[in-house]
């Protein structure tokens, strides 16, 4: 089994924006002005569903034409549920996504059953839904220096 390890970056811009890189590509994430951000991205969770969404997409553009899907258009919407009482400090309540929803909408010259067939083979070969189902085991370190004023 060969490895590969992807890298990213997120730096902080001041306030709650931040500029998130990989592979010398970059983009922002921030969060609405009525959580204190100015709204000038996307927050964290939408960021994740753009992803969870994307990826389905590229499964998709990769695989349609040996999959003898016959594709005209295809969109993904990816829907969040969560609490929103999390951010008011409430116990007992979970912090992230309690259900996820994807609606695809696809235009194909296909039957329901070869459609219903390639959504399936979505569903099981993308990796981002798979990161989210089957939880890696997550490691965190940490490299502190203590800022002292002279």
């Amino acid at each position: 089994m060969v490895k590969q390890i992807l890298k990213a970056e997120v730096e902080s811009l001041g306030g709650l924006q931040l500029k998130c890189s990989a592979r010398g590509f970059e983009f922002l994430i921030d969060e609405p002005e009525n959580v204190g951000g100015t709204n000038q991205a996307m927050n964290p969770l939408e960021a994740l569903l753009c992803s969870l969404g994307a990826c389905k997409m590229m499964v998709a553009r990769f695989f349609y034409q040996p999959h003898k899907i016959q594709l005209k258009s295809m969109k993904v919407e990816i829907l969040g549920e969560i609490d929103s009482d999390r951010l008011k400090g409430q116990p007992d309540i979970k912090v992230g996504f309690s259900k996820i929803t994807t609606n695809y909408t696809i235009v194909a010259e296909n039957t329901q059953e070869e459609i219903d067939d390639f959504i399936a083979f979505i569903e099981r070969t993308c990796p981002v839904k798979d990161t989210i189902v089957n939880t890696p085991d997550m490691e965190t370190n940490l490299s502190f220096e203590k800022y002292t004023v002279n």
